[in-house]
């Protein structure tokens, strides 16, 4: 469990600062801050996922409580508008949150009534419940709840324009034929909420006031332990809708059953089995897992990235196959599609075939499931034929050495991909370190598996010439670790970035070097993550804030990941250096920001507050894998 008091609670840049987020296991969500204030254009109780949530849409963006006892009336909603205040300020009264087994808790102490309110969502349907408790009262209470409405694409605002279509239907209403929200006492209504302000979305340069529709209200006579219900889902509707106390319970109840499942011996254990299984979710064509929320879908080097964390960490194995059955039937050219968020395919990642290729060898060496190796086997030569001879942008072993390049101006095609104006913020085009050690542990993993399953192959010596390239042209003359890229345009990038440390952490990793560890140590790592490159090196910025363009050009050039924790770790126990407290930071920052998950990024100056998505699917994997591995020394 993770609980604040009235401290935080009380206190709005504190409580509006920590994030709650629960799914629907389709890349839907409902998410909100402790506060109960909208700080993002992303919030809301139900946001609707495309298949692999490409795009989503908000439909239920809140339920406003009003608390009437007797002549007494107090509104528990907050709401921050655009002329600058916050009214209602029903934060105030909060004596407690709480987050348990995943369900969001929140208790209104009013002196002598105390009520309290639950929110889950239905597990592979589009479907939120909201359950509201009187726990205590010296008599009957009247509660009324204003929904407040609206359907838009969750990156964009709606404002006030005409009477949105509410259509009245048994216990409640649909709205714009798009989901249908029921309770108790429905009286319809209708008015624009115009101004809404989203605090974060102006701290991002962005447009931060919205406008939301309020088309009626809920109202219920509570005697103490009475509850009010309030279910929302969206089309197709299936029926009656559920009951929001058994979306309470059934949430709970999947949480423990993944906590069993995952073999989750401490509390911490528990919450990152339940904090994996938010990113993953079913499409038409199988499992697979959004890269993060509120924005994030489907990103094929995020999936890979987080295959073994998510799913084989957690025992998942069943939904690890068929993740790597449905990615092998999708590639083209030798490569995986990178994102479909932008709108359409885009093969356009020099890593995430080489990534895949290392989630099968990790899935065989959990399961010994070779099977799947003769059913992939084509699909894993395929892609080193390709990278070998030459696939899109340039990438190609180059016939002098064996090791692969790969690039083209105006693209970004490893991890760090931001780009301002259609130019690369971190050209990379070259020989890139962690591109050349996945390479070789493609190389290795499918020589390994083709010779179990008895199929002819001479990757082992395509691996064994690059590995010793690598080790002849990748270390730096001072010592300081390895070059981030060689044989670039601009000739050999000595900046120190982490990207080095998968070639000491991959099973089949070029180099075990100790020098690697400290180095990275020295100068990237932070108790939450590691830096994307160090301080004092040509164009850190130690902040990840500000509108698009300012974030995008400190995305990779000095902020933190947390999700290299997990290749600095595999590097420490390979060459054996010291691991004490190594994960303190990012278990304590389970409860700092997206509560019982790990954020994105964080600054790369200290305090290394959060930043980006405050729910990041690789960040949540690779700490939980590097806690086992940790744990297994």
């Amino acid at each position: 469990m993770i609980a604040f008091g009235r401290q935080v609670c009380g206190d709005l840049d504190q409580a509006a600062a920590r994030e709650w987020l629960v799914t629907d296991g389709l890349g839907g969500y409902a998410m909100g801050t402790v506060a109960g204030l909208r700080t993002r254009r992303y919030h809301g109780l139900l946001v609707v996922a495309s298949p692999g949530g490409s795009s989503r849409m908000l439909g239920l963006a809140a339920v406003d409580p009003v608390v009437r006892i007797g002549d007494r009336v107090v509104r528990l909603a907050t709401d921050e508008w655009a002329g600058g205040g916050v009214d209602p300020a029903g934060h105030v009264h909060l004596a407690e949150f709480a987050l348990i087994d995943g369900v969001p808790r929140w208790r209104w102490d009013l002196g002598d009534v105390v009520l309290q309110r639950e929110v889950a969502m239905a597990h592979g349907r589009p479907a939120v419940g909201v359950v509201f408790r009187l726990l205590r009262a010296p008599g009957p209470v009247t509660l009324d709840l204003t929904p407040l409405c609206t359907w838009r694409d969750a990156h964009a605002e709606r404002t006030a324009s005409g009477t949105p279509g509410v259509r009245p239907v048994a216990g409640g209403f649909e709205f714009e034929d798009a989901y249908r929200v029921a309770g108790p006492g429905w009286v319809p209504g209708g008015d624009w909420y115009r101004g809404v302000y989203a605090r974060d979305e102006a701290a991002r340069g962005l447009n931060p006031v919205e406008n939301l529709f309020a088309a009626g209200r809920f109202t219920a006579e509570l005697a103490p332990g009475g509850t009010a219900e309030i279910t929302a889902a969206a089309a197709p509707f299936d029926g009656v809708l559920p009951a929001a106390t058994d979306l309470v319970a059934e949430a709970r109840l999947r949480a423990a059953e993944l906590a069993a499942q995952a073999g989750a011996t401490d509390d911490i254990g528990r919450q990152l089995a339940i904090a994996a299984d938010r990113f993953v979710v079913d499409t038409p064509t199988g499992p697979s897992a959004v890269a993060g929320y509120p924005w994030f879908g489907e990103w094929s080097r995020d999936l890979m990235t987080s295959f073994e964390g998510l799913l084989l960490s957690t025992h998942r194995y069943a939904e690890a196959r068929e993740v790597l059955r449905r990615a092998g039937a999708t590639i083209s050219e030798g490569m995986l599609a990178n994102t479909a968020d932008t709108g359409t395919l885009e093969y356009n990642t020099a890593d995430a075939a080489l990534w895949f290729l290392h989630a099968i060898g990790r899935y065989v060496h959990a399961t010994a499931d070779l099977d799947l190796v003769a059913e992939l086997g084509e699909s894993m030569q395929e892609i080193l034929y390709r990278h070998r001879d030459g696939a899109r942008y340039g990438i190609a072993a180059d016939p002098a050495d064996g090791l692969l390049t790969q690039g083209k101006p105006g693209f970004a095609l490893t991890w760090m991909d931001a780009r301002i104006g259609g130019h690369p913020v971190t050209e990379r085009q070259g020989k890139a370190v962690e591109i050349n050690a996945l390479w070789i542990e493609g190389l290795s993993v499918t020589a390994e598996l083709c010779n179990r399953i008895g199929k002819r192959n001479d990757w082992a010596a395509a691996a064994e010439r690059a590995t010793a390239s690598f080790r002849r042209r990748f270390p730096r003359p001072d010592g300081r670790g390895l070059y981030d890229v060689v044989d670039g345009p601009g000739g050999d990038d000595p900046a120190v970035r982490p990207n080095q440390l998968l070639a000491a952490s991959l099973p089949h990793g070029p180099l075990r070097d100790p020098g690697i560890v400290e180095t990275c140590r020295a100068a990237l790592l932070t108790s939450v993550g590691l830096r994307s490159l160090a301080p004092g090196e040509p164009g850190y910025t130690g902040r990840h804030r500000g509108g698009p363009a300012e974030r995008d050009r400190a995305y990779h050039q000095g902020t933190v990941w947390p999700w290299l924790i997990g290749p600095f770790t595999d590097a420490a126990v390979n060459v054996g250096a010291d691991t004490t407290g190594l994960l303190d930071g990012l278990e304590l920052h389970l409860a700092e920001w997206g509560l019982g998950s790990v954020s994105e990024t964080t600054d790369g100056d200290a305090p290394h507050a959060g930043t980006g998505c405050p729910f990041q699917a690789w960040s949540v994997a690779e700490l939980l894998r590097a806690r086992q591995v940790v744990g297994a020394r």
